[in-house]
């Protein structure tokens, strides 16, 4: 067989350049450069160095973190193993590790409560069924004739949506439904509500929505039979539900989620001047060019800008410091190791000189007989009758009188 020459032409990298063009990889992705991670705290270690490290997982895997000096000192929360977290930071590689690891500079306790973690738990159950799927999301229709809204008919919210359909399209048809938005009966009325609009109005589009709120007021939009009708619905749904910064699992079953009642309404139908929308249209495609361009630039100067960093005496110090940790801790489990090993083996042979010791042998009840020169006497062939011996006891000695010898 003929040797190929392009095995031979393949460039050859070491273990410092891979590693290095893998960090430059990471470091130049955006989306690893501002990121936050939840999961639990575990093997956490505070060496003397003031550096934090710790390793963030759940059950499907795990990632190294560490927290540098400047920034552990700012640490509002006292970080402990098993302590629940949502972790802010950017990702890269500890080059001598060959790890990658996330570098924290924030930190905050994930989210807790009965309710939350009810949200968690039915959210997870409806997601693996498929309810919150991208595939089945619908397209809203361009020009809609009828909208039909389940909300309160006393709330504010239906006015604001009342009000911004017919400023934006007077001819719409808006047909209510109207429930209550919380409370014990909300969410039968919510789910029959949606129902009932599909069956007899059968419009091009529901809103279902209501006013900002607590995670108990908003609720209602959170039981699992209105979740279930938003995602039956023959129409498109837009959820309105609350304010931007509010979700609920009625906005990941819609097709589309609104940060507000108003903004449902805005999504729902067009606005009619023609040339205001041509204009809008014309403005975005600018904007998405422009910020095209501009991330096109940005990539280009990260990745000038990491390849100026690889080189910084600071990320080498501070990589040295990472691994000066590492060995650091490693020689202290080293000393602590052999201490034990060596306090281990004194105990043992402290055991057996004890065992060794006449004097042991002595409290048990056996006593040491000597003769006139201080002999041991080891038998009695060694003794007389009426012949002096000394008898040592563990606590003291006296003399005795031979007066019989018994074989």
């Amino acid at each position: 067989m003929e040797n190929d020459p392009s095995a031979f032409t393949q460039p050859v990298y070491s273990v410092s350049d891979l590693t290095a063009y893998i960090r430059a990889v990471l470091e130049s992705n955006e989306n690893l450069a501002n990121i936050w991670v939840s999961g639990e705290i575990s093997n956490l270690s505070r060496p003397n160095s003031g550096h934090i490290y710790f390793t963030l997982k759940d059950s499907g895997a795990s990632l190294r973190c560490v927290i540098w000096r400047e920034q552990a000192r700012y640490l509002s929360a006292v970080l402990r193993d098993g302590m629940a977290v949502e972790a802010h930071g950017a990702v890269s590689v500890y080059e001598q590790g060959g790890q990658y690891q996330l570098y924290v500079d924030g930190l905050r306790a994930a989210g807790e409560g009965l309710l939350y973690q009810e949200f968690l738990r039915l959210k997870a159950k409806l997601d693996a069924e498929g309810l919150f799927d991208e595939e089945r999301k619908r397209p809203l229709p361009r020009l809609p004739k009828t909208v039909g809204v389940v909300t309160s008919a006393t709330g504010a919210a239906f006015q604001d949506i009342l009000n911004t359909l017919r400023a934006r399209c007077p001819l719409v048809e808006v047909v209510l439904a109207p429930v209550p938005v919380q409370g014990e009966a909300a969410p039968a009325q919510i789910a029959a509500a949606i129902e009932a609009l599909n069956f007899s109005v059968k419009p091009d589009v529901i809103i279902v929505g209501r006013g900002g709120g607590s995670l108990e007021d908003l609720w209602a939009f959170n039981d699992e039979r209105v979740v279930r009708a938003v995602a039956a619905s023959q129409a498109p749904v837009i959820s309105g539900v609350g304010h931007e910064t509010d979700f609920t699992l009625t906005d990941f079953a819609a097709d589309l989620r609104a940060p507000t009642p108003t903004g449902a309404a805005m999504m729902a139908v067009p606005d009619i001047a023609d040339l205001a929308t041509e204009l809008q249209s014309y403005a975005l495609r600018l904007a998405q060019t422009a910020r095209d361009e501009i991330d096109m630039r940005r990539y280009a100067l990260t990745t000038i800008v990491h390849r100026l960093e690889s080189l910084s005496p600071r990320w080498q110090v501070r990589q040295g410091m990472q691994r000066l940790d590492d060995l650091s801790l490693r020689l202290a489990a080293g000393i602590k190791n052999y201490l034990r090993a060596e306090a281990a083996h004194l105990a043992s042979m402290s055991g057996h000189l004890a065992a060794l010791d006449p004097r042991n042998v002595l409290k048990r009840g056996y006593a040491l007989v000597r003769d006139e020169g201080g002999r041991l006497v080891t038998s009695i062939l060694k003794v007389k009758l009426g012949q002096t011996v000394d008898v040592l006891l563990h606590d003291g000695a006296f003399d005795a009188v031979v007066k019989e010898v018994k074989k």
